[in-house]
């Protein structure tokens, strides 16, 4: 057996801070090892795996779809990005697709069609307001409207254009705004950022005042859409719409795809404003269909809603054990669980010894991003395993 760990310290590029775990196999929300070794599964690609791994319906659309037609150019029609398409359409209040590779270039693909409604209806106006905490993703530009310092230093100077506020301050986003300003970007939940929710009504006043100046709110909801948090798009949990939306992560389980969505007010692109080679790909479509179709046709946001809460039921109850645990907080199943000293690290390697997966989000936070699909006897498998790794850590503080 190659020593595959070695080989990837030799060849590729240090981007990345592994676990030492090779994974060879995935079924629903269970992973596997090189050794045979099994693995519940609470980081789903980084909220990517809705459905789990290798769920029957995706791995049918995946195999049909390549092979029938794997790709060609959007200089022509293609059956399942139409279908897609539709289905994003109808079940949101968007009017408009565009369709990437990833959720940080559904972002750019905001950024740019909003710099293009300020070209041609707010006299020029281009400039971005983003908040701190938030996270759009890791190209250069997006990076810049990241409200996160790491990610931005080693990159100085960084594009203009960005205004960076502080999150849930409305009084902020208002001084920030001149004529220069085309819109706002937030995303409903900070994922990235640490679980981070908005006070009562702030998205609703961002929205209020976005209309009041004629600007557009664009909502990321790259790590909170298709149904992560309890219904389809976060959204629709605050009583708002926003002019345009960015999707990735889990609306095709796994296979590379981004989406663009905007109301047709701010649908200004016209033809070669705005492209990708593989966007809108075929296989990549055809696998976000089935995905889509089978969360809305099942009702998998009712799940997400109440197994979540037996998650964060869960996660609350070891809060009164372990008082080192200092917040449980998030909707639907993206749940943080933050401690009083910077302890993440240890935990994660301490619930992957008991055969857990869990997301290191900070020092001293961890994030629980399981399937959509899971039931309460993985969440209590789960839970089973991070008392036991609590114990061991709660000894060393």
């Amino acid at each position: 057996m190659s020593n595959w760990q070695e080989l990837e310290y030799k060849y590729f590029m240090p981007t990345f801070t592994r676990l030492s775990l090779t994974l060879v196999r995935g079924r629903g929300a269970r992973v596997w090892d090189e050794d045979g070794r099994e693995y519940l599964d609470f980081v789903a690609g980084w909220a990517v795996n809705s459905l789990g791994h290798c769920h029957p319906t995706v791995v049918k659309a995946v195999t049909e779809q390549v092979k029938t037609l794997i790709q060609v150019s959007n200089s022509f029609y293609t059956i399942p990005q139409i279908q897609l398409a539709e289905l994003l359409v109808k079940n949101s209040c968007l009017n408009k697709v565009f369709f990437c590779n990833s959720g940080a270039e559904a972002a750019e693909g905001a950024v740019k069609l909003a710099r293009r409604y300020g070209k041609l209806h707010l006299g020029g106006a281009y400039e971005i307001i983003t908040t701190s905490g938030s996270f759009h993703g890791r190209t250069l530009a997006m990076v810049s409207a990241s409200g996160q310092s790491k990610f931005q230093r080693p990159y100085i100077p960084l594009p203009e254009g960005f205004i960076n506020v502080d999150f849930n301050n409305i009084q902020a986003i208002k001084a920030a705004t001149t004529c220069k300003v085309c819109a706002v970007m937030l995303e409903p939940v900070q994922g990235e950022g640490g679980i981070n929710l908005p006070d009562d009504r702030y998205l609703e006043t961002v929205r209020a005042w976005c209309d009041e100046n004629g600007i557009l709110l664009i909502l990321d909801e790259v790590q909170t859409g298709v149904a992560r948090t309890g219904t389809l798009f976060a959204y629709q949990q605050y009583g708002i719409e926003p002019d345009i939306m960015t999707l990735g992560k889990g609306l095709a389980n796994g296979i590379p795809i981004g989406a663009m969505l905007a109301k047709d007010s701010a649908s200004v692109f016209t033809p070669g404003e705005h492209g990708s080679t593989f966007g809108g790909n075929p296989v990549a479509c055809a696998t976000g269909y089935a995905t889509l179709k089978f969360i809305i046709d099942h009702d998998i946001a009712s799940n997400v809603k109440s197994v979540g809460r037996y998650l964060t039921d869960g996660l609350r109850n070891l809060a009164q054990k372990f008082k080192f645990i200092t917040d449980v907080r998030g909707p639907g199943l993206l749940v943080a669980m933050e401690f009083s000293h910077d302890i993440a690290p240890q935990l994660t390697m301490a619930c992957l010894d008991g055969g857990l997966l869990v997301n290191n989000l900070k020092p001293n936070a961890l994030r629980f991003i399981p399937p959509l699909n899971i039931g309460n006897y993985e969440v209590d498998e789960a839970l089973g395993i991070l008392d036991e790794a609590l114990s061991s850590i709660a000894s060393k503080i």
